[in-house]
């Protein structure tokens, strides 16, 4: 099977790469923007690309002729979207539309990673079947993007996931574990809201569940996030990862969305329901504790 990932550089694009590089089934592609990031560079290749640029998008597609695509790249600060509305239309929307008009003739599998910022918050956790009510303009983007896929005539499947976090090489962005590790670490005292509830996900459950989306060609909306016990406000999820690595959890200053005031608005309450994903894809989650411990253990690694 050929696969091309979009976004390689990012979080989940450099799992999904490690995670299917040099297997003897698998063509894999990667792209981003700009150079490659990963260590890794054998058992695959590597093609720069500019999702926003449609001729470009075009153009490789049309090389390389994948039969699935798992399109991770996207604009994800929210507060920037917010700002940045058109900048955001062209990540999030317009580059979608590209890649899913060039992937047309070949009958491309189309693998579209979304958020659970597509709800209102406002009766998580959500399942596949609920009807998204998006809030801010991140969301309503991301919303727009996954109608744009299933409206594509293509095999699609969309996977929508809750604050990934992890360990890669040369990551630009941090994450919610990545930064509160690292701030409390350099005695900085962070402002960490008490009134957002979340389903944080490791990004190598992620990228497995996205692996095994292409690998058994399945079709529709997939919710993947951490296990449904681990649904808990963001400080509380702070709490737990300051109390992990043993540091000074007093640093961790509560704040109230509104005393945040930021740009965009956020879901209060989310967390998805699993059923769909156990069933159909054997998605067995991590625990919090056992993803910081992965964590840990990679952080460690990148040491030596």
């Amino acid at each position: 099977m050929k696969i091309l990932i979009t976004g390689s550089n990012g979080l989940l694009g450099q799992k999904l790469v490690y995670n299917l590089a040099g297997k003897s089934d698998i063509e894999l592609i990667a792209t981003s923007k700009g150079s490659n990031r990963i260590k890794l560079t054998k058992g695959y290749r590597y093609v720069p690309m500019d999702i926003t640029n449609e001729e470009e998008v075009v153009s490789i597609i049309r090389s390389e002729r994948p039969e699935c695509i798992i399109h991770t790249a996207a604009m994800t600060n929210v507060d920037a979207c917010e700002k940045d509305q058109a900048g955001c239309d062209l990540l999030n929307v317009d580059a979608v539309r590209f890649l899913l008009e060039a992937a047309t003739p070949f009958g491309t599998h189309f693998i579209h990673l979304s958020t659970d910022f597509v709800f209102d918050g406002m009766n998580g956790p959500y399942s596949e079947t609920d009807t998204p009510n998006p809030s801010g303009y991140y969301a309503l983007s991301k919303l727009k993007s996954e109608q744009h896929v299933m409206e594509s005539g293509l095999p699609w499947a969309i996977v929508r996931t809750i604050i990934i976090y992890g360990v890669v090489d040369d990551l630009q962005r941090s994450n919610l574990v990545l930064w509160t590790k690292s701030s409390l670490e350099k005695g900085s005292t962070i402002n960490v809201i008490t009134d957002q509830f979340r389903s944080p996900t490791l990004a190598e459950d992620l990228a497995q569940a996205c692996i095994t989306i292409a690998l058994q060609k399945e079709t529709g909306i997939f919710h993947i996030c951490g296990p449904e016990e681990d649904l808990d406000s963001i400080i509380n999820l702070a709490y737990v990862i300051a109390d992990y690595f043993k540091l000074d959890r007093t640093l961790i200053h509560p704040v109230t969305t509104a005393e945040l005031n930021q740009p965009a608005k956020r879901p209060p309450k989310t967390g998805f329901i699993l059923t769909k994903a156990r069933t159909r894809l054997g998605y067995k989650p991590h625990s919090l504790v056992e993803g910081l411990k992965i964590v840990e253990q990679q952080l460690e690694h990148k040491k030596n």
